[in-house]
């Protein structure tokens, strides 16, 4: 079914979105996107009809009038065919209970007559009710849970507790789920279903499930969710998202994106971060363990940081990011190691919007000369004492590992500029093979890796501790300089945590750690 969007901010155009059986609408808080759906909802006219599982819990005479069809309206509807004794219901969940039983009623006294009529009509099975349907689906849900038909009422049971009870016993989740399931069986054929906060009072686990089985019950109409969930609409099999930014609230004129699939960026990590107003700092690691995303979450506020796993992730991840800058309107940077890069790596990367700190990996940021001795101070330690011993353990195990160091930057640029020959287009296999042939020659990796030991001999020489920093990889280092000891604490995470708590204070020594960091990463601010 085609569902007409509203008109968008300086645009005369008709948006419409085509045969799609899912729509997501979502934004940040006060972008407009409740009244977004209204608008959408007065365009589908009769077509509509509106679901709330947080509406439904609540007395309706306490909640504005809603100028779609919903579950208020079926029951009005319906009771205003009643010539006797008038139901009493106060929620749109009491109304769904009463419109399920008359149903079941109203089809057995059909059926009975039925068979009254034809008494010679073996071929007349039991007619699957709405009642029916919404047992079946609840089942799926919630499997442990048993509902029965007694005396014209409901009453539920778990599996585990013979003890029976009514559907008002039920938990608000509960509620919820019972709730939508028989609500989507009222929406008249065709319709355009119109969901507010469909994962209210549900558990994540049950969401993807819920909707899919509504979803599949009601296969001749489109659904249209509200949501602030940003993890919801990649949980749907055929969804367009709808992302709302802002509008003329008065004009019924908004500011809004349809979010179309990307070659590299999924869909879930373009709405996650359009739900930030914050530029966007795409990170190594992941959120809970790696150092990369809780340092530059407090060395860098004012950004929204994003840890992305591999550095080629970040970097593939940046340029994605910035390729559709015109629709999200976001700055977005990212950082990774320097992991033996060149200078003119490292050059290139910054053009691309990708800091490389003045280091080799994350932890030689805890060996910088303030950092030790502000936190050594911090302690209680002589901090120039701790510092001149902690940096001659590092040239100690520099010396050691000099050369094989040497080999392994040697090596990488062995490996980056043979990339850069295969990536090289030749006009047949022999001109491939002739330049291979000479590639050992023209890349001279022994020049190479002498001239590394050159520079990192020179380095242990002149004592150059922020060269060492700059070019040597070792994950052991914050173990074998004995930093955490020295500085008066029983292990190296003790001594990031000390660096972690002290970043998020406003003082002095927070700023000289904070200052010290910064100064590696150049223009980033």
């Amino acid at each position: 079914m085609n569902v007409t969007l509203p008109k968008r901010i300086h645009s005369q155009e008709t948006l419409q979105l085509d045969g799609r059986h899912q729509i997501t609408v979502v934004g940040v808080n006060g972008s407009g996107k409740s009244r977004f759906m209204r608008r959408m909802m007065t365009d589908a006219g009769e077509n509509a009809f509106f679901i709330s599982s947080l509406q439904a819990l609540f007395p309706v005479k306490n909640q504005p009038e809603c100028s779609s069809k919903n579950i208020t309206k079926c029951y009005n509807e319906s009771i205003s065919k009643v010539q006797f004794v008038k139901p009493s219901a106060d929620t749109e969940f009491e109304m769904l209970l009463y419109l399920l039983l008359n149903d079941e009623m109203i089809e057995m006294v059909a059926y009975k007559i039925s068979n009254f009529n034809n008494p010679n009509n073996t071929d007349n099975p039991l007619p699957l009710t709405k009642l029916d349907r919404v047992v079946k689906m609840w089942n799926e849900v919630f499997p442990n849970y048993d509902i029965t038909r007694t005396a014209g009422k409901l009453r539920f049971a778990n599996a585990l507790d013979t003890k029976t009870f009514t559907p008002l016993n039920l938990s608000n989740g509960e509620k919820a789920v019972f709730f939508c399931i028989g609500a989507a069986l009222y929406a008249p054929k065709n319709s355009v279903i119109f969901v507010d906060s469909p994962t209210m009072f549900l558990h994540r686990s049950i969401t993807q499930m819920l909707w899919s089985l509504i979803e599949n019950s009601r296969r001749d109409c489109t659904f249209v969710y509200l949501t602030h969930d940003i993890e919801f609409p990649t949980s749907r099999s055929d969804n367009q998202t709808i992302w709302v930014r802002g509008g003329d609230l008065d004009g019924n004129e908004w500011d809004y994106e349809i979010i179309k699939p990307h070659e590299t960026l999924s869909e879930q990590l373009i709405i996650d971060l359009l739900g930030t107003r914050k530029p966007v700092l795409f990170v190594e690691g992941d959120n809970t363990h790696s150092l990369d995303f809780r340092l530059y979450q407090l060395l860098f506020p004012e950004y929204a940081v994003k840890p992305m796993g591999s550095c080629d992730k970040v970097i593939e991840t940046v340029r994605s990011f910035n390729d559709i800058q015109s629709f999200h309107h976001l700055d977005s940077k990212g950082i990774v190691d320097r992991d033996r890069r060149t200078d003119k790596e490292v050059e290139y990367l910054h053009n691309k919007k990708i800091f490389v700190p003045d280091v080799a990996e994350i932890e030689n940021l805890f060996m910088l000369e303030p950092v030790v001795r502000t936190i050594a101070r911090l302690k209680g330690k002589n901090d120039i004492q701790v510092f001149m011993k902690v940096k001659a353990n590092l040239m100690k195990m520099f010396k050691q590992e000099l050369k094989s160091q040497a080999l392994l930057h040697t090596r990488h640029f062995v490996k980056r500029s043979v990339e850069v020959v295969i990536d090289r287009r030749f006009k047949n296999i022999s001109a491939l093979e002739e330049h291979l042939d000479n590639l050992s020659e023209e890349l001279n990796p022994r020049a190479i890796y002498e001239e590394h030991c050159r520079t990192f001999n020179r380095y242990y020489q002149e004592g150059d501790y922020r060269g060492v920093l700059k070019v040597y990889n070792q994950k052991l280092m914050l173990v074998d300089t004995m930093v955490a000891p020295l500085c008066g604490f029983k292990s190296k995470d003790e001594y990031i945590k000390a660096i972690f708590s002290t970043l998020k204070r406003e003082n002095h020594d927070a700023e000289i750690i904070r200052t010290a960091l910064k100064q590696c990463f150049g223009d980033l601010e």
